[in-house]
């Protein structure tokens, strides 16, 4: 498949879940070494700002921010370091060290008081994040468990700056994160985005995909953060580097 037709194709989906859904199946079909040739290309074309790739580039870094996909993101990621002129790709699945801003793991959380003298049970807070109201929206962006924070994500009433408190969450949960990157309601949206990238305690494994999706000034704010980690830092600085320069930018024509 060629990178053009890999984007008309995901591009022709309306719906964005079926568009990473397609494009999971589509690579996991592939040969890893094929599959890396495409992606990087789609990925440096969108590093050069065309367009249709760069609207691509969501359902791919959505792919690999994925954790149910580590073993594909892993065979990926040694394919770009086999194969060294896969630049964009390595950029897009850089490993990075831990971060020193440890998150709270799902075993260390503690379940909100959503009532006085009980702790509700998983079910009930189930129920709750269906609920077509916001009564409790508080209480649940705080709660611990994946299936609570999946099931207030695809409620109507949650809304972006919802998202962005639950990415900001200090310290970060990783759980709540992890669902959250499998939201391609609320991933489409850039503040969202950028809190978990700015969020120390982030997974790096979520965060750099994400960077690629930045614009200017985001890479820049990214650039000058003192909490985002090192690895952060540095590849905003190579991917705002590579963008191309604006009109403004550009040096003067001599006549």
């Amino acid at each position: 498949m060629s990178p053009d037709r890999l984007k008309r194709i995901l591009l022709s989906l309306a719906d964005g879940r079926l568009r990473v859904e397609w494009l999971r199946a589509e690579l996991e079909h592939m040969s890893a070494a094929d599959a890396a040739v495409l992606v990087n290309a789609v990925v440096e074309e969108s590093e050069a700002l065309d367009p249709r790739a760069q609207e691509a580039l969501l359902p791919i870094a959505l792919v690999f921010t994925d954790s149910n996909n580590v073993s594909f993101a892993d065979r990926m990621r040694r394919e770009a370091v086999v194969e060294e002129r896969l630049f964009g790709l390595r950029r897009l699945l850089r490993r990075a060290p831990p971060t020193s801003v440890r998150p709270q793991k799902p075993d260390e959380e503690r379940v909100p008081a959503y009532e006085k003298g009980r702790e509700l049970t998983l079910g009930e807070r189930k129920s709750l994040a269906r609920r077509p109201d916001r009564k409790a929206f508080d209480k649940l962006i705080l709660d611990p468990h994946p299936l609570v924070i999946r099931q207030l994500l695809e409620n109507p009433k949650m809304v972006e700056d919802d998202a962005i408190r639950l990415a900001a969450r200090r310290p970060a949960s990783v759980s709540a994160v992890q669902e959250l990157a499998r939201s391609y309601r609320f991933m489409s949206r850039p503040r969202v985005r950028m809190a978990i990238v700015q969020n120390p305690g982030s997974p790096t494994e979520i965060a750099i995909p994400l960077l690629g999706l930045c614009n200017r000034e985001e890479l820049r704010d990214i650039m000058k953060s003192t909490e985002t980690s090192l690895a952060l830092r540095a590849t905003a600085q190579e991917l705002l580097a590579r963008k191309p320069p604006t009109p403004s930018e550009a040096p003067p024509t001599l006549h």
